[in-house]
């Protein structure tokens, strides 16, 4: 089985904090590390290497020169190979753009290595922005199955078996092949590098994959000008709602019941 991993590095949460006067991160001197979430795919990647040992885990990350700090950390754990998308064609992509170019990128280091991947996996969120977008747009851009917020996942022979947490029960399902799977915080922490290990990812050479390696890839579709997302201001959140569940088996009478909620809610706001 092949699986490519897609890690992001962050800078730690715990450490930053907000400018009260501008309402923005203050990202000076914050230490930056692997995203946690993305160490519970790479755990689940090589768990299915525990019990398949042919199994081959890459993986790959988008952003600067220093992000290779990620990705040898990954090879220390478990990766097989690594490799990082980086490009100022790509800066100040949003989540759109980042899943349009992870998806070219992958489809790239798909033809290098002579491979087809079998799954991508990814955490289900970054801790620095918390959109759980990523790995569903993913999952789009390839028109690969997805299954979001797992626990665990088990190689079969043309599906994964993955345990599904949702808010109001877990659950197996099985999910065809290729396929993308997020991943949210198992129930067993993600093991330890070890010493032979970082011996090797301090060594390891890490291609670097840029625009121009990849064919056909859109330009307008990366960085600010291929975004559509803008932010217009960061704030502290001061209190909580209650959320609605919606539970239909129709997707059409979903979005309806969704674009009622939205709508009464965008009168209340007016009303004040």
């Amino acid at each position: 089985m092949n699986i490519i991993v897609c890690v992001k590095q962050v800078p730690d949460t715990e450490e930053i904090k907000i400018d009260p006067g501008s309402h923005s991160l203050i990202r000076e001197g914050i230490p930056n590390i692997l995203n946690p979430y993305d160490g519970y795919a790479l755990e689940a990647a090589a768990e299915i290497k525990d019990k398949n040992p042919g199994t081959k885990i890459i993986v790959v990350s988008m952003g600067p020169s220093h992000a290779e700090a990620v990705l040898r950390e990954c090879l220390s754990i478990a990766a097989d190979g690594a490799y990082l998308v980086t490009d100022k064609a790509f800066a100040g992509s949003d989540t759109y753009a980042t899943s349009y170019v992870l998806s070219q990128a992958i489809k790239y280091i798909q033809k290098i290595e002579d491979i087809t991947f079998h799954a991508i996996f990814c955490g289900k969120q970054a801790i620095d922005g918390d959109t759980a977008q990523v790995g569903p747009e993913l999952a789009e851009h390839m028109g690969y199955s997805l299954a979001t917020c797992c626990l665990e996942a088990e190689e079969k022979e043309k599906e994964l078996i993955v345990l599904q947490e949702t808010e109001a029960c877990r659950k197996l399902i099985g999910v065809a092949y290729p396929c993308v799977i997020t991943f949210t915080k198992p129930d067993h922490d993600p093991r330890f590098p070890t010493f032979k290990r970082k011996i090797e990812a301090r060594k390891a050479v890490i291609p670097h994959i840029s625009a121009k390696d990849i064919e056909g890839i859109d330009l307008s579709c990366t960085g600010i000008k291929g975004s559509p997302t803008k932010v217009k201001r960061i704030f502290v959140q001061t209190g909580r709602k209650e959320g609605v569940i919606l539970e239909e088996e129709n997707i059409e009478e979903i979005t309806r019941k969704l674009y009622s909620i939205i709508a009464l809610i965008g009168e209340e706001e007016k009303t004040g």
